[in-house]
């Protein structure tokens, strides 16, 4: 599982650092592909994350009962989602 989970956090960051030259490359459809490409491997890690701290992505609706990992996973999901946009969207296009 921990193999698993090292490849898809390496992809995700080939993803990031590849983003923009996709979008440098392709221009708007570019940074609105590339965009897509970082949220999917920010979910796919996500999914990884929750399944890791013993729970299904999607099920829990927060509140005292939710596991501290799980909690911590949705917020590292967030920043990662955050990246995405400051590297893709936020960037200026050629």
């Amino acid at each position: 599982m921990a193999i698993q989970f090292v490849t898809k956090v390496a992809l995700l960051a080939l993803l990031l650092i590849g983003g923009p030259q996709l979008q440098a490359e392709a221009g708007i459809i570019g940074a609105v592909a590339s965009y897509g490409v970082c949220q999917t491997g920010c979910n796919t890690v996500w999914v990884a994350c929750v399944a890791a701290a013993g729970g299904v992505a999607g099920v829990s609706t927060g509140g005292t009962a939710v596991p501290a990992a799980i909690l911590a996973c949705n917020a590292a999901n967030g920043v990662c989602m955050a990246g995405c946009a400051s590297v893709t969207l936020l960037a200026p296009t050629p």
